[in-house]
């Protein structure tokens, strides 16, 4: 049992180099890679900003013009419709009397 623990901790010793290596080189990759990551995240958090604001505009314009739409519609349906037989009758009288008026023509 004894040579287990020995054979154990002659393993651990082993070992030791080569976990402070991988922790050194982390720690120096972390160390350099650590300014682009700032770079990324100020990039992150102004371009977010940027199409957040122009998302916005483009819906808040998106929405005037099916406000537009929207009333031309209700026009339509309200004011247009109901007078179309008027409007169709005054149609054919104006094209009845533009058939049968002269037209001037040139000497």
């Amino acid at each position: 049992m004894e040579v287990l623990g020995v054979l154990f901790a002659l393993c651990v010793l082993a070992a030791l180099p080569f976990v402070l290596l991988a922790v050194a080189l982390k720690l120096l990759f972390a160390l350099v890679l650590l300014p682009l990551k700032i770079v990324a995240a100020l990039f992150k958090g102004v371009v977010g900003l940027v199409g957040g604001l122009v998302g916005g505009l483009f819906g808040l314009v998106a929405g005037g013009v099916g406000l537009v739409m929207g009333l031309l519609v209700l026009l339509l349906v309200l004011v247009v419709l109901p007078l179309a037989p008027l409007l169709l009758l005054g149609g054919l009288v104006w094209l009845a009397l533009k058939a049968f008026s002269p037209v001037p023509r040139p000497v």
